[in-house]
């Protein structure tokens, strides 16, 4: 059946223009300011008057929890989550149990996806000390890229940023783009001695931001983008949280050309040190969450395209498990299906328009990662198109809430635009007013040149 979204206000490709978009088997073929249809066909018609129509947010870091900790998370739970997050592809993080470093499992989670997923889906290999030879297998063609995040390097301890000499080694052979989280190991252990011989186990939430501090963060960045500068290999860094190291990266490229990107996450833009009162452990994540003036220069380098994309970082764990002494609450939270809304925010304080979410949040994705054919609301490409309510208001609370943990960061928080509804691959996958049976989405493909 073909569908067309009528009377849009279309918010693409730097421009906002009303028009109509027809969809045909999954596709975009037309878009017009009117399209005039053959009556005899039969055609499923949405009025859109008043409405966004944009594409579909890619956010390339989540942890979805599936294999192993299902419990708390799972592919089809969070996908229908990411849905109502106004988010049409993912992709998935290493860090399950087992963790992802072998080929083998890396197809079993694709597998697993082909019966799960309502969204579109990619998984990330996984990067450690002993499985160099298996991850460089990785195929550039069919798998986002490779990764540490959620990894220790050895049994013990440490992250990728803290090993140049395996970094060196990983940089000049790999021909896929490898993603890190860099937050040096020497200083968060300095900090978390310092401070546990003050409090004992009983570290108070808000120093987590003084443990994983901003220096932290930049000396590891700047360390791996010094390296990366040798080799020339395509990096790209997860959830930069800071000033100081959002200002590391160039914005005198286009975004093809840059061999180095960087991402920024909600988290990182919505939240900062004084939300520590009021949320606590809700909003303990690593890297940890900075300052009012780190917020700022964030969004000032998302404008000025120092740093590229937008993610979610979604990391959910129990309730039970963000409870207790400060090594035992775990580091992350649920954050898909409010990552539009969020963002949505920025727009309305006057931090970023319209044309700039949908190029951090998809176009710049597509571009990063060379995804095909998603990304644009252009004719032939999918169609994985959200459309939002700029104005009407909706508060998060526990009753509407779709992640399996039970719980969010934003639960009270009103937000001033709607996700109205999702299409992955030209099929409605949500809408805000009727259930719906979504179908299941596809795997994500890529330009083998990285």
């Amino acid at each position: 059946m073909k569908t067309v979204i009528r009377n849009a206000t279309i918010v693409n490709e730097h421009l906002q223009q009303i028009g109509d978009v027809l969809i045909v088997k999954g596709r975009i073929e037309k878009i017009a300011s009117s399209l005039e249809l053959d009556k005899r066909e039969h055609v499923h018609e949405i009025n859109a008057e008043g409405l966004i129509l944009m594409p579909g947010m890619i956010d390339d870091q989540v942890h979805f929890r599936d294999p192993g900790m299902t419990w708390k998370a799972d592919i089809y739970s969070e996908s229908i989550a990411a849905l109502a997050g106004g988010i049409t592809s993912f992709m998935d993080m290493p860090n399950t149990i087992p963790n992802v470093l072998t080929q083998e499992l890396l197809e079993g989670k694709y597998h697993e996806a082909t019966k799960k997923s309502v969204a579109n889906y990619s998984f990330f290999m996984g990067i450690s000390k002993g499985n160099l030879e298996e991850a460089l297998k990785t195929k550039t063609e069919n798998v986002c890229g490779i990764t540490d995040d959620g990894l220790y390097f050895d049994d013990e301890e440490g992250i990728l940023a803290n090993h140049p000499e395996f970094l060196e080694q990983l940089f000049s052979r790999t021909e896929t783009l490898v993603a890190l989280h860099s937050e040096d190991d020497a200083i968060i252990r300095y900090n978390t001695d310092k401070l546990t011989q003050l409090f004992g186990d009983d570290i108070p939430c808000q120093y987590h931001s003084v443990i994983r501090n901003a220096k932290a963060c930049s000396i590891a960045t700047k360390r791996v983008i010094d390296l990366s500068h040798k080799f020339g290999n395509r990096l790209h860094f997860f959830h930069i949280s800071t000033a100081e190291e959002a200002l590391m990266f160039d914005n005198t490229l286009a975004i093809r050309d840059k061999r180095i990107t960087a991402e920024a996450c909600v988290h990182h833009l919505m939240f900062n040190t004084s939300d520590y009162a009021e949320l606590g452990d809700k909003i303990k994540w690593n890297p940890s969450i900075k300052s009012e003036y780190d917020n700022r220069i964030l969004i000032d380098c998302l404008n000025n395209n120092r740093i590229d994309i937008i993610a979610t970082d979604h990391a959910p764990h129990t309730i039970d498990e963000k409870t207790g002494n400060y090594f035992q609450v775990k580091s992350g939270g649920p954050l898909v299906q409010h990552a539009l809304p969020a963002l949505l925010e920025l727009y309305h304080n006057g931090s970023l328009t319209l044309e700039k979410i949908v190029e951090k949040t998809s176009h710049h994705v597509a571009e990063i990662y060379r995804i095909r054919e998603r990304g644009y609301i252009r004719e032939g490409y999918f169609a994985d198109l959200v459309l939002v309510d700029l104005h009407s208001p909706w508060r998060v609370s526990k009753e509407n809430l779709l992640y399996k943990c039970g719980w969010s960061p934003f639960e009270d928080k009103e937000f001033k635009s709607k996700i109205k509804k999702t299409f992955v691959n030209g099929i409605l996958s949500y809408d805000d007013v009727t259930p719906i049976q979504a179908p299941f989405g596809q795997r994500l493909l890529f330009e083998k040149q990285r």
